[in-house]
């Protein structure tokens, strides 16, 4: 038996198995360091910056195997939180709490480290086990999620119990808590700073090799500091009397999981609608998303601490619980009202600042005033959780594990529901008058819920006057209530103006007539027209596709390059539908057999060319053509066929997700998917964009074509966009054989297709050349490559969408044009007519 003196340090420690106790075990009588805890938050910080890097390079990998479609993000996203869900509710059940709790954190963030490297070098070899065997429809659904499974769920299962076992260090109480919301919080924090240090510096600088071993030396160091930590040996606050009898019908308490999960489902399904508006306002560059993430996460972070210090005061955390989702519903209706009617008309114009990174304070500062609030009550509601399900006796483990668990699947529910089916099928203004209407159900019913069994505030009081009180309480809520349904009624949707302009409406002064505007599963869309007759076609807050001269005769280049070009083209694959010029500029030509409009939001093809029926020649029903709802990466990885054209109009390369259609890893894939003889081109623009990023472009996809060019379409002499190129055979051209082409009966609807935008012969097309590969090799020398590994090229251009370089760009390029004689191989009189047309511009 112990000294009385000892007597306290003697905790009986139950096994987390069923049906087992182990007896009781002396702890060390050594007292706990005052230091400890903020040490703990310190190395949880770091855990959650490397846990931030992990997602993001494991999402950008995946991403390239599995699509970036709206349903293969949910699977991702599902398979990531999934994993630690799981992690968080059953590792604690498979561990003793006599275990030193710090030690076997240390090995959970070990284990973290050496599974970040694993799945890193596994995912190619799982691609190419997916591309060999994928099935179509539920099958490839259901094994994209098992890809995902392989790769995400052993670390994430880690990730997931690593604040669950660190929490039975605390007892499962008020105060204990508040530690543990205390070291919640700080973890959120470092994830907030790993979604900067990788959206900013790692990945903009290095690639994700470098940025996986940075987060696993991070695990590292916490697992050898975690190992040289002492502490006792065992959970001191645990007790046989851990779980309450199975027999007892309700357990009061439940109340909170439902009311945490609840939170859950609201704060991710709220991220999902506010990154899509936020977006829009500030341009969806890679930078942008890991603003909103960074505000997000940090005002998670400041609530949580915030929470934290609250559920050691308060008497009552389930009151104030259910106090945090009432406010949430108005913290909502907050951010809906300043997205909607506020922050898109801010007087701001991005492009005119002379540094990018002014720009992103602004970001920063749109975001914070927006969703702050919102985020600081959810962080808040895990802590007062925590202290509001603390019963006497409870494995603080357990107790932290189960609610984390609740949250998380509260959070995949919210995040999955969302972005698959509530904004499509809702659309955001009303998905966001559920959430409010959610967070307020969910604070009554803890009200409610607690008040009534007595459990709000540990002893139910005994007023002297039951029946005043209850009506005083009925009129407050009824009030409330009141309150809440004028939100819901009165949030506002987002305005057209905001999907058609984006970050540009401050400054538009026409913004034409509205056809149509939608919200898809994947993009926002509109139709405009101007007073001039103009058609606008908008995505995301830009101009995709237009009827103006200048845009159809680029989307129509596209279309009659390579199809002129090739000697007999009969199959076609056209990447992005947009307006369905480019795709439909293949409908006039005699011998296509067969083309194949991939498109990764259905709204497009099935809406927005209807109002481009003219421009496209019906494209969509033509008898010809197979739409393929899929992201275009994901099906040229996937897909058997082989095509004589590939085309590429894929959306501005500084858009989050756009530069895997830039790599040179997805340019040998389109070159492996071509016929004998066939062709690619590909859609580069010199507008919204600087020298290095232009320059990454056409590097990186000369790269798999050598012998490929480089065609024009100048803007009154200026630089406006340019077409690439590229097949594996040399091109040759004879401009005289081309133009009897065009001349014959069969060919004339695609004569009068060029003529429409300018181009009235064959020597018209042939002279927008602008140069070749092996002419650039001097210009593209110290170009940086776009690879699936290291996609530089939004990080490029998301620093050079507000240049206005054009001119510059296009000078700089075409004053190492030549005269190709190898590719223009027709008659004396034709070469020195074009040799005369493709003079250097003269230096302005």
């Amino acid at each position: 038996m112990p000294s009385a003196e000892n007597k306290e340090l003697v905790d009986p420690v139950v096994a987390l198995v069923p049906g087992r106790a182990l007896s009781a075990t002396p702890r060390d009588p050594r007292p706990f360091s005052p230091y400890l805890w903020p040490a703990l938050a310190i190395l949880f910080a770091a855990s959650g910056c490397a846990a931030l890097i992990y997602e993001i390079v494991w999402f950008q990998m995946l991403q390239l195997v599995i699509g970036s479609t709206a349903v293969s993000l949910g699977v991702l996203l599902a398979s990531f939180m999934g994993g630690m869900c799981l992690g968080s509710i059953l590792l604690p059940r498979l561990t003793t709490s006599a275990r030193n709790p710090v030690r076997v954190w240390a090995f959970l963030e070990l284990g973290i480290g050496l599974l970040g490297m694993i799945v890193f070098f596994a995912v190619p070899w799982l691609a190419k086990l997916y591309a060999a065997i994928v099935p179509s429809g539920i099958a490839g659904l259901l094994f994209r999620g098992l890809i995902c499974a392989i790769c995400l769920l052993p670390p994430t299962f880690l990730m997931g119990a690593t604040l669950a076992m660190i929490a039975r260090l605390a007892p499962a109480t008020r105060q204990g808590a508040s530690q543990v919301g205390l070291v919640y919080g700080a973890n959120t924090l470092g994830a907030m700073l790993g979604s900067l240090l990788a959206g900013f510096f790692i990945l903009r600088r290095f690639d994700a090799a470098t940025a996986t071993f940075i987060a696993a030396a991070i695990n590292g160091t916490i697992a050898m500091i975690g190992f040289s930590l002492r502490v006792p040996e065992s959970a001191p606050h645990s007790t046989a009397q851990n779980e309450r009898a199975t027999g007892e019908p309700f357990n009061p308490r439940r109340i909170i999981y439902v009311a945490i999960a609840v939170s859950g489902f609201c704060a991710l399904g709220a991220e999902v609608v506010w990154t899509r508006l936020l977006s829009l306002m500030l341009g969806g560059t890679t930078y942008s998303f890991s603003i909103i993430l960074a505000v997000f996460l940090v005002g998670l972070g400041i609530g949580g601490g915030a929470g934290a210090l609250l559920a050691r005061q308060v008497r009552a955390p389930a009151l104030a619980l259910g106090a945090c989702q009432v406010l949430l519903a108005g913290a909502i209706a907050w951010a809906a009202f300043m997205l909607a009617k506020s922050l898109p008309y801010w007087p701001i114009s991005p492009s005119i600042s002379k540094s990018i990174w002014f720009d992103f304070q602004v970001d920063l500062l749109r975001c914070l005033w927006a969703i702050l609030p919102a985020t600081c009550l959810w962080g808040a509601s895990f802590p007062l959780a925590l202290a509001a399900a603390a019963e006497p006796g409870q494995d603080s483990g357990l107790l932290v594990g189960r609610i984390y668990a609740a949250n998380t699947l509260g959070a995949i529910l919210g995040a999955v529901g969302t972005s698959v089916v509530l904004i499509a099928w809702l659309g955001t203004q009303q998905t966001q008058r559920i959430f409010v209407g959610l967070s307020f159900l969910a604070g009554l019913f803890v009200h409610f819920g607690m008040r009534k069994l007595g459990k709000a505030v540990g002893t139910e009081a005994k007023p002297t006057n039951r029946q005043k009180m209850a009506l005083n309480q009925l009129a407050f809520w009824l009030g409330l209530g009141a309150i809440a349904a004028f939100l819901v009624w009165s949030l506002p949707q987002v305005p057209w103006p905001l999907i058609a302009y984006g970050r540009y409406l401050p400054q538009k002064t026409e913004l034409g007539r509205l056809l149509y505007v939608g919200e898809g599963m994947n993009a926002s869309v509109a139709v405009t027209e101007l007073e001039s007759g103009v058609r606008n076609f908008h995505v995301s807050g830009k101009i995709e596709a237009s009827t103006d001269n200048q845009d159809m005769r680029l989307q129509r280049m596209l279309g009659h390059i390579p199809a002129l070009f090739h000697p007999d083209p009969r199959s076609v694959l056209v990447v992005g539908c947009g307006a369905g010029v480019t795709a439909g500029s293949f409908v006039v030509h005699p011998g296509i057999e067969r083309i194949s409009l991939c498109e990764i939001e259905p709204l497009i093809p099935k809406v927005v060319t209807r109002y481009f029926g003219e421009e496209n020649y019906d494209v969509v029903q033509d008898p010809r053509v197979r739409l393929i709802y899929d992201d275009a990466r994901h099906f040229i990885f996937t897909t058997r066929d082989r095509f004589d054209v590939i085309t590429s109009d894929p959306i501005h390369p500084w858009v989050k997700g756009a530069a895997s259609l830039y790599t040179k890893e997805y340019f040998q894939l389109c070159k492996r998917h071509l016929n004998p003889g066939g062709m690619v081109t590909q859609w580069v623009p010199l507008y919204e964009s600087d020298l290095a990023t232009v320059k990454t472009e056409i590097a990186t996809f000369f790269e798999v074509f050598p012998e490929g060019s480089i065609w024009s379409n100048e803007n009154l002499g200026e630089g406006y966009d340019l077409v690439l190129l590229g097949q594996v055979e040399p091109l040759e051209v004879d401009v005289e054989t081309l133009q009897r082409r065009l001349s014959r009966a069969d060919h004339s609807l695609v004569t009068q297709s060029l003529r429409d935008v300018g181009i009235r012969s064959a020597f018209g097309l042939v002279a927008t050349y602008a140069g070749q590969a092996r002419d650039l090799k001097p210009w593209l020398r110290n170009a940086q490559l776009n690879r699936d590994r290291d996609l530089r090229l939004q990080y490029l251009a998301g620093m050079g969408l507000n240049f206005k370089a054009s001119d510059f760009i296009y000078t700089d390029l075409t004053s190492y044009r030549r005269f190709p004689e190898e590719i223009f191989i027709g008659s004396n009189q034709w070469n020195e007519a074009l040799k005369r047309a493709l003079q250097p511009p003269k230096p302005r």
